[in-house]
């Protein structure tokens, strides 16, 4: 049978603003609850630095696109609305050599438009979610995908959950990715079990591992422990400057982060950069301590740029980073 694709990537794509703020016109502080928050003059008329739009990003655009770049054949399962921000969005992924047979247009609908106010290397997002008719397409024989990767959708696609866990009933061959957005988090794992015991790898961060899993956010064992009970065979917990932290069930590595030649820029997509190298040196062949060394090379490249996409890495210039790597750079068993 013919695989058209290496890998489809499933979830919400959007277009995202970002407005970059001047430093003396914004501040942070911590308030009483712990909380960083973004503060700006009431009612006030602030001038900004500058605006840059960057269209057809999400997770599961951010990941189409970073297989993509990384030589693997790719196609996203998503929803857009009948506008010129759908049109746009859809030219984007033709750009980055993304197949988007299977972008659904909403007639009647707007597409998804997100607002960042980027203020030094953080970011925060203004989001909006259109209510979309989800509905899982039919995939012929010959373009089932020998990897899955899926991704945020919307508090409006709850049911459609179960038609992508029936599908991958269907298709035993297709190893699913779960990388959960936040209502699918906020839906918890009985609501999706079915996703979660299919999986063949889910990656979250340590914050969103705690929640997930229930589990004491000190103690990344029983995280890993009580994520593997789910269902998953693979799991990847990412914990921000610490690095990250990967299973296969008998063996447990963690793995540093690869040094920024630069601070950050600009820290949008930073996740879903580190999430798709790790799966693209999976399809590839490689092993788990392989992708836990290309992964953290595509989310330090992802931040020294602005959005989430113009930083992602083709396999040659990860390979030309590697070689460049301290000798430190290496997963150790833990």
């Amino acid at each position: 049978m013919k695989q058209e694709f290496d890998i489809i990537t499933v979830g919400d794509i959007n277009t995202d603003v970002f407005v970059r703020l001047l430093t003396n016109q914004a501040r942070t502080y911590i308030d009483e609850h712990g909380t960083n928050i973004l503060a700006m003059e009431f009612g006030a008329k602030l001038p900004f630095d500058y605006a840059e739009v960057v269209e057809g990003v999400g997770n599961a655009a951010n990941g189409a696109v970073a297989f993509a770049r990384l030589g693997l054949k790719t196609s996203i399962i998503t929803n857009i609305g009948g506008d010129q921000w759908g049109r746009d969005m859809i030219n984007a992924l033709v750009k980055n050599g993304v197949d988007h047979r299977f972008v659904r247009v909403n007639p009647g609908k707007k597409s998804n438009y997100h607002y960042i106010l980027w203020y030094e290397a953080e970011r925060t997002i203004l989001i909006k979610h259109e209510d979309y008719n989800y509905h899982w397409p039919h995939l012929p024989a010959d373009e089932i995908p020998r990897w899955m990767y899926f991704s945020s959708v919307s508090e409006h696609g709850l049911a459609y959950h179960d038609q992508v866990a029936d599908w991958l009933d269907e298709n035993q061959g297709v190893k699913l990715v779960f990388q959960p957005g936040t209502f699918q988090i906020e839906a918890g794992v009985e609501r999706l079990k079915r996703i979660y015991q299919r999986a063949e790898l889910l990656i979250l961060n340590r914050e969103e591992a705690t929640i997930v899993s229930g589990g004491n956010h000190e103690d990344i064992h029983d995280l890993i422990n009580r994520l593997h009970s789910f269902g998953p065979k693979m799991v990847v917990v990412t914990d921000g400057p610490s690095g990250a932290y990967a299973s296969d069930g008998p063996n447990r590595f963690k793995m540093p982060l690869y040094p920024d030649p630069n601070p950050p820029l600009e820290r949008t997509g930073a996740g879903d950069a580190y999430a798709s190298a790790f799966v693209a040196a999976l399809t590839k062949g490689n092993t788990i301590e392989g992708a836990l060394q290309w992964a953290p090379i595509n989310s330090m490249s992802v931040v020294q740029k602005v959005g989430s996409q113009a930083g992602l890495l083709t396999e040659h210039e990860i390979e030309e980073w590697l070689k460049k790597a301290p000798d430190w750079y290496k997963p150790e068993h833990f």
